[in-house]
């Protein structure tokens, strides 16, 4: 019986999305692991300079790891991390992920000093900056520019919609036109630009979701991170799912895979696509509660879906 040709996508995998793994293989000439970094920064909508009490969905204590905490030196953070993923992995190389909060949201001199402090260790190879895209400007973006040329560098916005009612609605404190304007000004610098997207935040329907990956489909953006809303404890939004349930929509796996795959039907294929969801830990996770499905389960749960109805990322995108 003859066998059915492997189909090799525009991105260079048989995988019918354009998957970050990949990509950093293809990068790196050998494993690179990201170490997390909380180097004490706040936010605009959580210290008063635009709102208080920040975004209703944030809880920071669900990504940080164990070895993350402000109180420690960007150098023992670091040196915390690799001993974690060093035992596994003995030949890798590292970049500094500065992750909890906004992590350009300070003065010049402090922020050269810590990206210098983590590029100055011996097996840091670049750094990844996660930020608000009203927390950057030109003088860092030159500054990181010229980093760029010598360490991987990417700078990664949390915009979260492309709608201004939803970023009112939870307190995000800065618009989609800011957010355009932080990618094309980023990119313009020759910048490596990650975007994260939380989908299913309240009031927004499927069209609108999959209006998104449209929207973003137009900008200069190297990466994609997607996740599903959860409801966290010690969040506005906690609060409101505990009074009217009923108002917050939470998606179910299957649902959620259906979603996602037609969003990705939608997408730029030239966009990578780091993550498909969050898992917070248990303890503070309300909801929603996935039978324990890990993030690889429902990555191989997405492909299968995709395989099965013979699509793939950019099937229906229109430059």
């Amino acid at each position: 019986m003859q066998k059915t040709q492997e189909i090799i996508y525009s991105w260079g995998t048989n995988r019918p999305y354009n998957d970050y793994s990949s990509y950093f293989k293809k990068k790196f000439d050998q494993r690179v692991q990201k170490i997390s970094i909380d180097a004490g920064f706040s936010c605009p909508n959580r210290d008063g300079t635009k709102a208080w009490g920040g975004c209703t969905y944030c809880n920071n204590d669900t990504f940080n790891p164990f070895y993350c905490e402000p109180s420690k030196s960007i150098t023992q953070q670091l040196n915390e991390g690799i001993a974690f993923f060093e035992p596994k992995y003995k030949t890798q190389k590292y970049l500094a992920y500065f992750q909890a909060y906004s992590n350009t949201y300070g003065s010049f001199d402090l922020l050269k000093k810590l990206y210098e402090e983590a590029l100055s260790h011996p097996k840091v190879i670049g750094l990844i900056i996660g930020t608000r895209p009203d927390c950057i400007d030109d003088q860092l973006l030159e500054y990181l520019s010229r980093l760029s040329k010598k360490y991987f560098v990417v700078v990664e916005y949390g915009i979260e919609s492309t709608l201004d009612r939803t970023l009112e609605l939870v307190n995000r404190q800065h618009t989609h036109a800011e957010s355009v304007n932080a990618i094309i000004k980023t990119a313009k610098y020759g910048i490596e630009t990650g975007v994260h997207m939380i989908l299913g935040l309240p009031d927004e329907t499927d069209e609108e979701i999959i209006g998104h990956a449209k929207i973003l489909s137009q900008l200069p953006i190297t990466s994609l991170k997607l996740h599903q809303l959860q409801i966290v404890k010690g969040t506005v939004l906690a609060k409101q799912y505990k009074k009217e349930p009923e108002s917050i929509r939470l998606f179910q796996a299957d649902e959620y895979i259906d979603l996602i795959v037609k969003f990705l039907e939608n997408l730029n294929p030239q966009i990578i696509v780091e993550r498909f969801i969050s898992e917070s830990p248990p303890e503070l996770l309300i909801a929603p509660h996935w039978k324990g499905l890990k993030n690889f389960e429902i990555v191989a749960k997405i492909e299968k879906r995709m395989k099965e109805l013979n699509t793939f990322q950019g099937k229906k995108y229109l430059p």
